[in-house]
């Protein structure tokens, strides 16, 4: 039986796999830490690569190779590796017996046609996608949710946006609040590390800064996870993404129409009782709306709202870190759940 608490992170080198490795060599859980790069550059130690690491404790780093890693002690393997080299990988670590984290999209539906669709890549076996757990414990939070998630072998990490709207929508589609002939508007807007590391022009400084653009109207891969956790219609959903100038965070504004009228106080109700000790969700007083700054460098998705005068028109405004509750903070999250341990260990 292999020991979770024994860690190996592919992918590091990426914006969500550096926040990732910060957090885990904080992290009091985890024994032991190797990190695996395509390209080691000669260097033994992590903080070899990137000076920020210098004095979080030993970080040794690896050449990535499935056989290394399945002869190693490791017990739980981070995917922070992009989408087809993690359903590549997933299945030959998982069935080495590691259990797999997967910050990537690769897992993260139960039909290979919807990612096939979405992300025009080749899908993982239909029974890994099947084996798969959502890993975003603050909706899947009910006993036998949660019995599944410390159980799991496989979690596909959420995609950030879909975090921000899925949080935002779950409380009021389960209470079935929103009216059945209306449309819900999600307009978000993220920073710039959302897009990754790739070096690409439209994400150059002189590109970004002192600008804001949309893109991928109608085609953003993280559309069809709105969907599926949210039970909402494809026609129905209006997802916007947009780019800010800021390195870091999401803020996303979801406008709903309600099926009666609801007075603040009862919407600040419902989301507090569904969100009751969710340590990693902070809701706001109506009225008092959540910024980025409130919630960048942290795990926290902070939700805020106002209803209209008529008490049929609700904006509801969640704000989270790409990198924090979006990626790597949700991921280590997930792990809390699967060694059996406050889900806010090691999180900020």
């Amino acid at each position: 039986m292999r020991d979770s608490r024994h860690v190996a992170v592919l992918g590091v080198t990426g914006y969500s796999g550096l926040e990732l490795a910060e957090l885990l060599l904080r992290h009091p859980s985890a024994k032991s830490l190797t990190f695996y790069v395509r390209e080691t550059q000669g260097a033994k130690c992590l903080s070899e690569l990137f000076p920020r690491f210098r004095g979080l404790g030993a970080a040794p780093v690896r050449q990535l190779a499935v056989e290394t890693i399945t002869a190693s002690s490791a017990g739980t393997a981070f995917l922070a590796t992009p989408h087809e080299a993690s359903a590549m990988l997933a299945p030959a670590l998982h069935e080495a017996g590691l259990r797999v984290v997967d910050l990537s999209g690769a897992l993260r539906f139960k039909s290979a046609a919807t990612f096939t669709s979405w992300y025009k890549l080749a899908a993982a076996e239909q029974s890994l996608l099947d084996e798969a757990i959502y890993g975003l414990p603050e909706i899947y939070g009910d006993a036998a949710s949660q019995k599944a998630l410390a159980a799991a072998t496989l979690v596909a990490n959420p995609g950030c946006y879909a975090t921000s709207v899925i949080l935002a929508l779950h409380p009021l589609t389960q209470a079935g609040w929103i009216a059945s002939d209306s449309s819900v508007v999600a307009d978000c807007k993220s920073g710039a590390s959302g897009a990754g590391k790739e070096p690409r022009k439209d994400l150059q400084f002189v590109e970004v800064d002192e600008n804001f653009k949309a893109y991928n109207l109608f085609s953003h891969r993280h559309t069809p996870e709105i969907l599926e956790h949210t039970g909402l219609s494809a026609e129905r959903l209006n997802f916007s993404t947009h780019l800010l100038p800021v390195a870091r965070g999401i803020l996303s504004t979801v406008y709903v129409t309600l099926s009666e009228k609801r007075s603040a106080e009862e919407v600040e109700t419902l989301f507090r009782k569904y969100y009751a000790g969710r340590h990693m969700v902070r809701i706001s007083a109506s009225g008092t709306l959540p910024e980025l700054q409130h919630v960048t460098h942290t795990n926290f998705c902070d939700l805020g709202f106002a209803v209209g005068p008529s008490g049929r028109r609700l904006i509801v405004v969640s704000c989270l870190d790409n990198l924090g509750k979006g990626a790597a903070g949700q991921a280590a999250q997930n792990w809390n759940h699967m060694l059996g341990i406050e889900e806010h260990t090691g999180l900020r």
